[in-house]
């Protein structure tokens, strides 16, 4: 193919978009998506700025409250947007904020020592993807108020009413020229973020407000920290010891707070924060603390005769084994990497958490002597565990494809070799791998079947686990190993697509395969490989033509335009022919799948533990709050 070559290119093609015209142009650059984790980011964008007050000493209450026209307003006490008028822009500072990429406090010393707010877009990029956002600040005797309209003011400032009060309230309009898949807040998305925040903002008060469709509201504050950090996150599991171990620490250049505690879990469970900003891609912060951990946990197994000379020391993966931790680091200039800026690249921050915890740690386990005790146990329980999965690895490992016929679900692979464009069908049973290996495009589909329900892995070790045969099919076919072996440049499909019946069975399925991905394989999810397919429920016909509904609340709403209309109720995949899966479920202009992602790590650990737990109580409660909500059956 040729392209047309422009017909010029001189200083008069160069175009410079005024204003936030760039954001509305290109909103993808500066949000990620125009999906629903755009859409949050949004309030995270104002939130943050709140909470930014709160570190810095001058705001203790934050309000967000999800209205019912669709807005989100959030307010707080801190000291209110500057309004007076700006020397280099000549505008209210206000106006300036709100209109000015790059343009606030945080740029220069003095306003915050340290803020969260640099590794996002800034609230100009709120205001430009807003249909609607109104600004209202209290400060400097008076209150202020300001409106816009897709990133440009609808008025002046206006100076209101005196008030002896301080403060900033940002109210907005999701654009759904820009949203166009929903504008509509997720109450437990936004739940979740708040709450977090408060954990990590000790004394902050953060109440969130619901007015949609009745009024629900929840107030997060804890006195405790990260030590009810810990609490809310092991209330799903059995604490190994009672008493939580918490150790902070404070340099001219950084801050340290670290809560850990040990459950009879067999799964790490390590979350980290940079400044508020949830770095679940890990960073220098993290490095750091696993460091010091492993030489703090050997040292003391060491003095106490817990480690025999002839015995190896325990690897960080012994030591972590069931450990859910948190580490937050404050910093003054952070230095954020990866490709969603979750990464903390702060060399000195790495050495400055070592040498903190290098000198806590062991006064915390030398105090504490019984439950270090018990941890060190567990984690030669743990060392003897991976020795015998390193086993089960290398039985793994030398099994070829060619070699795997005896493999309970046999693969039938695609002739492309290339990893971006291959796709790989986990489906439930034989029944449903007729139809799917036959309505399949066999150039770039490969289909594996898996019978029944595989181990629950949140309930085993890994040892355990690689045992089963089914678990070793997903492996083999996948090929990107697992454990310390994982190798995420080995996979041979760049998505691995969940495709069960849509049915509480299915569902079942779904969630047992994502558990063993999430704890085992989790790389595979960061990477954005994995996905799950979304087969329909119903059939039914329309004139001559035949439509699929997905569930029953897209039934219900068919039967309103459609009540004469008779629908047929699929039992499962094994009941489709080969067209109507090809064209519901493998298609990829006709089909409709749903991207795992790791955008929310800690709601996901706490689901995959109340659901695949031991804790039945917490289960059956789980599923009661939620039996409404068909989304849950879907990922």
């Amino acid at each position: 193919m040729t392209l047309d070559r422009p017909s010029s290119y001189g200083a008069s093609d160069i175009k410079v978009l005024p204003g936030l015209e760039a954001v509305r142009r290109r909103p993808g650059m500066y949000i990620g998506t125009t999906g629903p984790r755009g859409l949050h980011h949004l309030v995270w964008e104002v939130v943050d700025n709140s909470v930014d007050e709160a570190m810095a000493g001058w705001a203790d209450n934050i309000d967000v409250v999800l209205e019912a026209d669709g807005s989100c307003r959030v307010s707080d006490d801190g000291r209110g947007i500057p309004v007076l008028r700006h020397a280099q822009t000549r505008k209210s500072a206000l106006t300036t904020v709100l209109t000015t990429l790059h343009a606030g406090g945080k740029f220069e010393e003095g306003a915050y020592t340290v803020s969260g707010g640099l590794h996002g877009v800034g609230i100009s990029v709120v205001n430009a993807l807003a249909a609607r956002f109104v600004a209202e600040v209290e400060r400097d005797g008076f209150r202020w108020s300001q409106s816009f309209e897709r990133g440009k003011p609808s008025g002046p400032l206006v100076k209101g009413r005196p008030s002896r009060k301080t403060g900033t309230t940002i109210t907005f309009w999701p654009d759904p020229e820009v949203f166009t898949d929903t504008v509509d807040f997720k109450y437990a998305t936004v739940a979740q973020r708040l709450r977090e925040l408060a954990f990590l903002n000790r004394g902050l008060r953060v109440r969130l407000t619901d007015k949609r469709n009745g009024s629900r509201a929840e107030t997060f504050r804890y006195k405790g920290g990260l030590r009810d950090f810990i609490l809310h996150l092991n209330s799903r599991r059995e604490a190994l010891h009672g008493r939580i171990l918490y150790l902070e620490d404070e340099a001219p250049e950084a801050e340290l707070q670290v809560a850990l505690q040990w459950t009879n879990s067999f799964n790490e469970n390590l979350i980290s924060f940079a400044n508020n900003i949830n770095t679940h891609e890990g960073g220098t912060h993290e490095e750091g603390f696993r460091t010091a951990l492993t030489k703090a946990v050997n040292e003391f197994a060491r003095s106490k005769n817990l480690l025999k000379d002839k015995d190896p020391n325990l690897t960080g993966e012994d030591v972590r084994e069931g450990l859910t931790a948190v580490v937050s680091v404050k910093v003054r200039n952070p230095q954020f990497e990866g490709q969603t800026k979750t990464k903390l690249g702060n060399t000195e921050i790495r050495s400055y958490v070592q040498k903190s915890l290098n000198r806590m740690l062991p006064e915390w386990l030398e105090r504490y002597s019984p439950d270090a005790r018990r941890i060190v146990e567990k984690a030669r329980q743990a060392q003897h565990a991976r020795e015998a999965a390193r086993k089960a690895r290398d039985v793994i490992r030398r099994k070829s494809l060619l070699a795997s016929s005896r493999l309970p679900g046999k693969l039938v692979d695609c002739s492309s070799g290339d990893p971006e464009i291959a796709e790989l069908f986990i489906v439930e049973g034989d029944s449903a791998a007729g139809p799917a290996k036959n309505g399949r495009d066999s150039k770039f589909q490969a289909v594996l079947p898996i019978r029944g329900k595989i181990l629950n892995v949140e309930k085993a070790r890994l040892a355990k686990a690689l045992h089963n045969k089914e678990i070793q099919a997903l492996i083999t076919a996948i090929g990107t190993g697992i454990g310390e072996d994982f190798e995420i440049g080995k996979a041979r499909y760049h998505k691995v697509i969940l495709l069960t019946d849509a049915d509480v069975d299915g569902a079942h399925i779904r969630t047992l395969l994502l558990t063993f991905f999430f704890r085992h394989m989790r790389p595979l999810i960061e990477a954005g490989y994995v996905y799950v397919a979304v087969p329909p429920l119903y059939r039914v016909k329309v004139g001559r033509g035949v439509r699929y509904l997905a569930d029953d609340a897209a039934l219900s709403a068919f039967k309103e335009t459609h009540p004469k209309a008779r629908p047929t109720r699929f039992k499962g995949l094994g009941e489709m022919n080969d067209s109507e899966l090809g064209e519901t479920a493998l298609h990829p202009e006709s089909r409709t799948l749903v991207q795992v992602d790791m955008a929310d790590a800690t709601a996901a650990d706490h689901v995959f533990s109340t659901l695949m737990g031991g804790d039945v109580a917490a289960r059956k409660e789980f599923i009661q709050q939620n039996a409404g909500d068909v989304r849950f059956l879907d990922i």
